[in-house]
């Protein structure tokens, strides 16, 4: 795989049990760039190993007065120096494509589980976490695999450097022999302290990630309260803690590099002390000790990616876990998730995706129901759910699209007698489409807000005059630069923080309108207008809707009143069913939700009706 071939046309199913096995995964599925990349480095190591023999062989050239053999010494330096260019270009290119496939497929991994999970995502994982495995956690990572072959390179080309001074130059050749693996071995035991106080600070790091993001994302609100000065508060004692492991950390790292300077310089002393004894006693010549010298000076350069790589997977591993943690999570629950983890593990050493067979796509026209509520949404039909429990209604609004937010196992919902968590994931979400309380607005052109996956059947200025957006698009006007004329042509600020919660909320909802699906589940689309616009929006969306089955979760009498049916839900299950107006009358749990009754308030108003009942069963009798 070359850079110019991303994206991957599949990434794979990775072995997401654990951090090791998913970089153990990651690197099987490089292992043409890895040997690549390792021809390469032997290439340069083994250039950069040989011209220290070669300038040996130059001085005993010199001592012993033999020009042919100088003058065939100086064309194997040119030869040698050719070899570490082209080796360490090709390397370094090498390299680091396999660091930027590696990270592309753990983003397309990721990017592939987000569009899974959805909104779940965040439910189930911190944000702050998500932001950590998506940027930073994804270089490390790349970091890991890409370190790998040149490691195996330096490593070979050691030991090929020491066996070759073994037969060059025996009594110095057994000192470097020994040393060497001494060098490579001696910061093992910090290695363990070291990656403890890494994981420590990476820990720190995410928390302090999680809270910046959760302060930014309510920063308005913070402003209207006046919590601006208590969570900077937090976040600089999250920032300070963050840099006291940071330089807990980089201790430990000093050390280790503090040993890897040391340790080799006694080497070195110890070659020129031993050297120089063997050429006082005759045993070794000039042009030997110095090709010994300089060949342990040589070897200190590929030691270094002992080091290296040590300090790679210390850091890619954490990474590693937390991209694993989230690649296991399924959209159906725990029991799918163990199910997904030995899909993955079973399909890792094939890199096919193992995928279960699901049934066809429900016949359009089918009925909506949910076994664990009840609630059943009549086909082409207008259906208004009231909750009294704003987060129960969430819930139930996700489980409606087939991709519920928790972790606990329920019957799956039904469309047209089939089950949405049997159907493939792109199936669903064409039949069913979920709009919940807080949709996001990308950045960008409002006609590219527009261009999703749709029907063709309701066009974009349908859906945004359904929402009531004229006024919308009169203020994305008037803030476009000069020679905008198109209110389609106008921008986007991100998440659509230039305009107010209710316009965010109406552009969202004519996306959503676009879209045309089998099946449209609204949650609290109106909560931010105001009265008079819900009304022209509650009635565009019964027009627009016609004949296609709409599910709105809402509490507004507004909205209740153009619907077909509405469904109380109380307690987790369908407790009436009927008109707005008749539900009004006749049930009083379902008054007290959408009129906003107290409990006193509900008995007085159950005590006039009892009494009115009463006054007009004594006139009939008396009539």
């Amino acid at each position: 795989m070359q850079i110019s071939d991303l994206p991957y046309p599949d990434p794979g199913v990775p072995d997401a049990r654990s951090g090791p096995r998913f970089l153990w995964w990651l690197g099987r599925g490089q292992l043409g760039g890895q040997a690549k990349s390792l021809s390469w480095g032997m290439l340069h190591f083994c250039g950069v190993a040989g011209i220290p023999y070669a300038v040996g062989l130059g001085v005993s050239a010199v001592v012993d007065g033999d020009g042919a053999r100088l003058l065939w010494v100086g064309g194997l330096l040119v030869l040698l120096g050719v070899a570490v260019s082209v080796g360490d270009a090709m390397l370094h290119r090498t390299a680091v494509t396999n660091w930027i496939t590696a990270a592309a497929r753990v983003q397309q991994l990721l990017a592939r589980k987000t569009a899974e999970l959805g909104a779940a995502l965040t439910r189930r994982v911190a944000a702050g976490e998500v932001v950590a495995v998506s940027t930073g956690d994804v270089e490390k990572i790349g970091w890991f695999v890409e370190a790998v072959s040149r490691f195996l390179a330096a490593a070979l080309s050691l030991v090929i450097g020491c066996v070759v001074l073994l037969f060059y130059a025996p009594a110095i050749g057994v000192v470097v022999a020994i040393g060497m693996p001494v060098l490579a071995l001696a910061v093992l035991p910090l290695l363990p302290r070291a990656t403890q106080r890494a994981d420590v600070q990476r820990e720190k790091a995410g928390k302090a990630t999680e809270l910046a993001a959760d302060t930014v994302a309510g920063l308005r609100v913070l402003r209207g309260i006046g919590g601006e000065e208590l969570f900077l508060g937090r976040y600089r004692e999250a920032s300070q803690e963050v840099r006291k492991a940071a330089v807990r950390s980089a201790r430990m790292w000093a050390l280790i590099s503090a040993i890897q300077v040391l340790l080799p310089g006694v080497l070195l002393i110890t070659v020129v002390w031993y050297g120089s004894a063997l050429v006082l006693d005759g045993r070794l010549d000039v042009g030997e000790l110095v090709a010994a010298f300089s060949a342990v000076t040589t070897m200190l350069y590929p030691l270094r990616h002992f080091e290296e790589i040590a300090m790679a997977y210390s850091f890619s591993r954490p990474s590693a876990k937390r991209a694993a943690r989230v690649l296991s999570l399924t959209r159906t629950g725990a029991g799918a998730d163990s199910d997904a983890v030995s899909a993955s593990a079973t399909g890792a050493g094939t890199g096919r995706a193992v995928v279960a067979e699901t049934p066809g796509a429900p016949s359009p026209g089918g009925d909506l129901y949910d076994p664990e509520t009840g609630l059943m949404a009549p086909a082409g039909r207008f259906t208004a759910v009231v909750c009294g429990d704003p987060d129960l209604a969430g819930r139930l609004a996700e489980r409606l699209g087939g991709h519920p937010m928790d972790d606990v196992g329920g019957p799956s919902v039904l469309l047209g007698g089939v089950a949405l968590d049997e159907l493939a994931l792109d199936t669903a979400r064409t039949l069913v489409l979920v709009q919940d309380k807080d949709p996001v607005l990308l950045s960008g052109r409002l006609r590219e807000l527009f261009d999703v996956p749709a029907s063709g059947a309701v066009t974009p200025s349908a859906a945004l005059g359904a929402a009531q957006c004229a006024d919308v698009l009169d203020a994305l006007l008037q803030s476009a630069p000069d020679g905008v004329s198109d209110p389609m042509d106008s921008r986007i600020t991100e998440r659509g923080r230039s305009l107010s919660g209710g316009q965010r909320q109406r552009l969202a909802l004519a996306r959503s309108l676009v879209t045309d699906p089998e099946v449209l589940v609204l949650d609290e689309p109106t909560s931010a207008v105001d009265s008079h616009t819900e009304a022209r929006i509650a009635d565009g969306i019964a027009r627009l809707r016609a004949g296609r089955t709409t599910v709105v979760l809402a509490s507004s009498p507004l909205l209740l009143d153009h619907a077909d049916r509405v469904v109380l839900i109380h307690e987790g299950t369908v407790a009436a069913s009927g008109t707005h107006r008749e539900l009004l009358h006749e049930d009083s749990r379902y008054r007290a939700v959408v009129t906003r009754e107290t409990e006193d308030e509900q008995r007085l108003s159950d005590m006039e009706s009892a009494l009115t009942e009463s006054v007009l069963t004594e006139i009939e009798e008396s009539a």
